[in-house]
């Protein structure tokens, strides 16, 4: 099964300027995430998907191929995710006859990612045989739907799902079931779920989990100077931890 890594990286930035290839604890922020996948040992090949010209020379200094630059219809900040991911496979298979049997999203907005992360995830995916894989963190009890307070059109404050308070659950340990949210390390895919004729996705029919282990260390998302800051102190203690 032939497995490669898409990093999507526009030049455009509104919040934090040229973002993708600012310094981050010693090395371009895009940077983190090209040598994590590359140390990958079931990824086959790492392509950065850029319009941005100076990204596309700094991906390359570190090791990912950029066979492309992205078109500008695939590149405002408008477009979704799924069309960038589709491009790609698309270009390299009527560019360079290379057909995926998987694509695996890293994005480089999460970059304390490790590879091991990433061979998890691609372990799932093919040992079940599902249309995707996402990792995700176990959600914390305060943040379920179970204890999620939602005011109505009529101001009045129920649970979510229009649950009365005083029917609300005082334990987490009685909750029916867990609950998960996405954590952005990885999001892994057949291509045949950018086809889809109701709605191009990530995620398909069948849909597996990898809960990641020890996620306040290695969950980040940055897209804010403050996720920048708080994300750059976080990283810079795993680099000690190491």
């Amino acid at each position: 099964m032939k497995i490669i890594a898409i990093i999507p990286a526009r030049g455009g930035s509104k919040s934090i300027p040229f973002k993708n290839i600012r310094d981050f604890c010693g090395k371009p922020l895009i940077a983190w995430t090209i040598e994590t996948a590359k140390n990958c040992p079931l990824i086959d090949r790492v392509i950065v998907s850029t319009d941005s010209k100076e990204i596309s020379d700094i991906a390359k200094e570190h090791g990912a191929e950029v066979p492309f630059l992205r078109p500008p219809e695939f590149s405002i900040d408008t477009i979704g995710i799924e069309p960038v991911l589709k491009h790609t496979y698309e270009w390299l298979k009527e560019n360079e006859g290379y057909e995926a049997d998987g694509l695996i999203m890293v994005l480089p907005t999460s970059p304390a990612r490790k590879a091991d992360h990433l061979t998890e995830a691609i372990e799932i995916f093919k040992k079940t045989l599902a249309d995707s894989v996402i990792t995700v963190n176990e959600t914390p009890a305060n943040h379920t739907p179970y204890w999620t307070l939602t005011r109505n059109p009529d101001s009045k404050i129920t649970l979510w799902g229009n649950v009365p308070l005083k029917k609300i659950l005082t334990r987490r340990q009685d909750f029916p079931q867990k609950c998960y949210a996405r954590n952005d390390i990885a999001y892994v895919l057949k291509p045949k779920n950018l086809y889809d004729p109701e709605r191009p996705n990530l995620y398909g029919d069948k849909v597996e989990l990898c809960v990641t282990a020890e996620p306040a260390k290695y969950e980040m998302d940055i897209n804010t100077p403050d996720e920048w800051e708080v994300s750059e102190i976080r990283f810079k203690k795993l680099l000690l931890d190491k």
